[in-house]
């Protein structure tokens, strides 16, 4: 009868902590972007410490792979390409080294040394021509990943060109998303979404136990979505070009370049991929602009675990083989 009674009160006592749990959000710019941290907890006090425990983490994670601070040792490598190896931590290598294989998986599609591109289009919706063949080569002349050069041994990162420069845009913000979630699960916290501008990674439920929600928004109507999908430990980033394009000869082309030729990429509005990490998720959403609908889904369908919709032009949605979509 003892035992019963405790283990009854144990569970009164457990159910009273779930439904004590509220959700904490704050909203502030970090990596040049708007991020919102999000998690649950018992009172503000405790998720204000958590939040600001993913805010610090972002910061060390923007000061490591900056190109823009001239002491970060991202800058270091650019600094020295086609001079000298850099030696940098295990960390940086480590995200150097899997941003090399993501440029393999995709052909090229991904390049982080596409921070090299000279800029010749200002996607304002104002341009109406193509700059002229020479000039959008020589702006692509320095790119190539192959030629990112990394020893194991000495852990070091050479650019093996002087103009050469990597960056870390189209996988920055996931990776730091990915790290975010990672400290704050390794700190208690049982739930949450860290939100780096469209680069999200969850983790348990909201406190009523239902699942995180996402909804895919229509490109062409914003009051509209596609549908809604339910979020479990995943990450989900969705790419668009809807806001940034160029105009030519009637045909709409988005902002992300293809770093193999420096055209705009065409024939999609958005991309959304949902996998286990938000750094291949955001990188493999970009590249599906450049690979392009029959390619990208192709190469997604390929791979375990992770799920694309595209929107394409006309409006029309593509799914990979498993996504599923809950109009409700």
């Amino acid at each position: 009868m003892t035992t019963k009674i405790y283990i009854l009160i144990f569970c009164i006592g457990f159910q009273f902590c779930l439904e004590a749990q509220e959700i904490h959000k704050r909203s502030l710019g970090l990596m040049g972007s708007n991020f919102d941290i999000t998690v649950v907890a018992q009172d503000k006090a405790t998720a204000q410490a958590y939040i600001d425990t993913a805010v610090n983490e972002i910061y060390r994670i923007e000061k490591l792979i900056s190109s823009w601070k001239s002491d970060s040792q991202t800058s270091a490598i650019n600094k020295n390409a086609g001079i000298k190896p850099v030696k940098v931590n295990k960390e940086l290598f480590d995200l150097i080294k899997r941003s090399k294989a993501i440029s393999k998986l995709t052909d090229g599609a991904f390049d982080i040394s596409f921070a090299a591109i000279e800029h010749i289009f200002s996607f304002d919706g104002k341009e109406t021509s193509w700059p002229s063949q020479e000039v959008i080569d020589a702006s692509v002349k320095n790119i190539g990943y192959q030629n990112i050069i990394l020893d194991e041994n000495e852990q070091t990162v050479f650019l093996k060109h002087k103009g050469m420069r990597i960056g870390f845009g189209a996988i920055g913000k996931g990776y730091a998303a990915d790290k975010a979630k990672a400290l704050l699960m390794e700190k208690g916290v049982s739930a949450g979404i860290i939100n780096a501008s469209g680069d999200m990674n969850t983790w348990g439920t909201q406190p009523d136990g239902s699942a995180w929600k996402i909804a895919i928004t229509n490109p062409l109507d914003k009051t509209k979505n596609f549908g809604l999908f339910d979020l479990n430990r995943e990450a989900v980033v969705t790419s668009g070009n809807y806001e940034k394009f160029i105009m030519v000869d009637g045909q709409r082309y988005a902002h992300i370049i293809d770093p193999r030729t420096g055209m705009p990429t065409k024939g999609i509005l958005s991309a959304t991929v949902f996998a286990p990490k938000a750094e291949l998720a955001d990188a493999l959403a970009t590249s599906m602009f450049v690979m392009g609908e029959e390619v990208g889904i192709n190469l997604i369908n390929q791979l375990p675990d992770i799920e694309a919709i595209i929107v394409k032009d006309d409006g029309t949605l593509m799914l990979s083989n498993k996504i599923k979509i809950n109009s409700k």
